[in-house]
């Protein structure tokens, strides 16, 4: 695949055929105590892979199937939640943002920006993250195909800012379901940003529950390798100690016990394809 460019986060270095990078935390933020307890077993395992890592969790999902769905904290909240968890850890941040009027507030605590897939296109949202300086994660949407993402790159880096990286998530396949297009990864490295696959959304079934969407959790790994054996820069995983209690996308989520053993197969993996790549 083709190498993308470089970007650095403080001590990491995302992309241009460096280490596979983690992106992993819970959908959304439960309640301070178990954000950061997640924060820390995941710190703990990903440091035992050896793999660089980034924790991510949402102060809101607006994106909810019900609205009796819980969204979260709220933006003061979650922001300070995250602030606590950044200092107190010493870990990289990302977090997602809705509107426009997120971006500056978000950017003062999250290292990342993250846009929702189903807001990928919104100019507005956009620029307002790429304006901030900060780095700026796409989740391609699943009606785009992916050299679309040319556009939605091209709207970040025309307000000043080539901090950007873009990440696969599924693409609708009939009703309620997602498939990912392998073909999805070298395209959009052939832009030259770093490119994630977000493992744990592309088993979602959405709104497969009727209030909630549903997923296949048992496909987490077959998929991830195969990401990874297509030369994706950075994996992205929602996971959680007890999935079935979950209050956002339990259904899809990687049961924390499982990480160790992931991330030790998909290190070995990567650092196989990035061999055969530079051989």
């Amino acid at each position: 695949m083709t190498k993308t460019r470089e970007i650095q986060l403080g001590s990491l270095r995302l992309g241009g055929g460096n280490p596979l990078f983690l992106i992993a935390g819970p959908c959304v933020i439960e309640s301070e105590a178990h954000a950061r307890s997640l924060a820390e077993r995941v710190a703990e395992i990903a440091a035992d892979a050896g793999m660089p890592y980034i924790f991510k969790a949402s102060y809101d999902k607006a994106n909810r199937s019900s609205t009796k769905a819980y969204r979260g904290p709220g933006l003061t909240e979650g922001l300070r939640i995250l602030r606590r968890i950044k200092s107190d850890l010493h870990a990289p941040i990302l977090t997602d943002i809705h509107e426009a009027s997120q971006a500056s507030p978000a950017a003062e605590v999250a290292d990342i920006l993250q846009i929702p897939a189903f807001l990928s296109r919104q100019t507005d949202l956009l620029t307002a993250a790429a304006k901030t300086g900060r780095i700026v994660n796409v989740k391609k949407a699943q009606f785009l195909s992916p050299w679309d993402m040319s556009n939605v790159a091209e709207k970040i880096a025309a307000a000043g800012n080539q901090n950007i990286i873009l990440t696969e998530r599924g693409t609708s396949f009939g009703y309620n379901n997602l498939v990912v297009d392998m073909r999805s990864f070298p395209v959009m490295a052939k832009l030259g940003y770093p490119v994630v696959y977000d493992v744990t959304h592309s088993v979602q079934l959405p709104g497969g529950q009727g209030h909630a969407s549903g997923g296949q959790p048992e496909f987490i790994e077959p998929l991830a390798r195969a990401g990874v054996a297509a030369g994706v820069d950075g994996i992205f995983l929602e996971t959680h100690d007890n999935p079935a209690a979950a209050l956002s996308d339990g259904p899809n989520a990687l049961p924390l016990a499982q990480l160790p053993q992931l991330l030790a197969r998909l290190k070995d993996l990567s650092a196989l394809m990035r061999r055969w790549s530079n051989a």
